[in-house]
């Protein structure tokens, strides 16, 4: 019987004991072979992330370490500056009570001869009071209570005006409470009464 050029030819049975050469139908099921990884692609995956990104990170991780240190130094320093100042006030503080204390043993020794004669105690006043006036000024706070002198507004502090013709205009003639310190050290300027200008 004639064949059809387009059939396939019926497989002959192989002889017993003889090797198949491998066909398309008697493959094992499995799974895919895994297709090869081009170089673009191995480069990528398997070298992980690419160096000039590393540098950047470590360079960002070690800006990042310098600015904590340093916002924990300033924290630091602003910590024991606070410390020092308040250290530094107590100790001025101490050191100007200190100052006082003869001051008020003075003033006790004086009350305790109230009884005596009192040109006595108003002369031990004065020294008391002079005692005290001298700690000021060696505090840096000299008093100032001068007559006579002319008016400076950033010393005296006028309260009142008078007719006065034996002195010049604008001068000082009395002095109602003395100022004590200069400049930016003033505790207080003096309270007088000054001369009437024409």
């Amino acid at each position: 019987m004639p064949r059809h050029p387009e059939e396939p030819t019926p497989a002959e049975p192989a002889p017993e004991g003889a090797v198949r050469p491998p066909h398309e139908d008697s493959r094992q099921p499995g799974p895919p072979p895994r297709p090869q990884a081009t170089n673009d692609e191995t480069g990528s995956d398997a070298g992980g992330p690419a160096p000039a990104e590393d540098e950047h990170t470590a360079a960002m991780q070690e800006l990042e370490d310098r600015w904590r240190r340093a916002l924990a130094d300033l924290d630091n320093l602003r910590k024991r500056h606070a410390r020092e100042l308040e250290r530094e006030r107590t100790v001025e503080r101490s050191r100007t009570a200190a100052a006082f204390l003869p001051v008020i043993d003075n003033l006790e020794l004086a009350l305790s001869h109230a009884d005596a004669d009192s040109d006595a105690v108003v002369e031990g006043i004065r020294a008391v009071r002079d005692q005290a006036v001298n700690v000021l000024e060696l505090l840096g706070y000299p008093r100032h209570a001068e007559t006579g002198v002319a008016f400076d507004p950033a010393r005296h502090e006028v309260v009142s005006v008078v007719d006065d013709p034996d002195v010049e205009p604008g001068t000082v003639v009395q002095v109602l409470r003395p100022g004590y310190g200069d400049g930016d050290r003033q505790l207080r300027p003096a309270t007088v009464t000054v001369a009437k200008r024409e």
